[in-house]
């Protein structure tokens, strides 16, 4: 059975385009500010926002968990995580349950270092990718994210 490929139109590929450009520029000019302004690359605030995130009230996640809020292979999360505990912010133990599980602890250092981060942070994705656009701009974003993870999520 032969299938026919549906290519882009030139309207998509220009919109798919400059999805992707807008992604790995934006990251990288906020792992780069990230970085000098506070030590923390983009992964490491990444780690430490989960950790922190109103639904983690202990502020510990098991590694799987980790990796499926970040949707990140188990092999760079434990790398991350390696990178960060010898930095003391966060620390792993291990589960009593699950001789090979393991959960992922913020540590008070942790806690402190995306306490300063954050402001920062925060004020630099509004500048970059906020400001500028109208409050209809905003929710059309929100929507068309929300649409197109529900479509993913439905699919895995």
């Amino acid at each position: 059975m032969s299938t026919t490929t549906r290519w882009l139109d030139d309207e998509e590929h220009l919109a798919w385009r400059a999805w992707i450009d807008l992604n790995a520029q934006l990251s990288a000019r906020l792992n780069r500010e990230l970085q000098a302004a506070s030590g923390l690359s983009l992964s490491d605030y990444e780690i430490l926002v989960a950790l922190t995130d109103k639904d983690v009230p202990d502020r510990s996640l098991r590694m799987f968990e980790l990796g499926e809020r970040l949707q990140w292979e188990k092999s760079r999360v434990s790398k991350q995580v390696s990178r960060m505990e010898a930095r003391g912010l966060v620390e792993r133990r291990h589960c009593a349950d699950d001789r090979r599980g393991a959960f992922v602890d913020l540590t008070d250092a942790g806690l402190a270092a995306i306490s300063a981060a954050a402001p920062g942070h925060v004020a630099l994705v509004r500048e970059l990718f906020f400001e500028g656009l109208s409050g209809e701009q905003v929710r059309s974003l929100g929507r068309f994210a929300t649409t197109v993870l529900e479509r993913l999520a439905a699919e895995s």
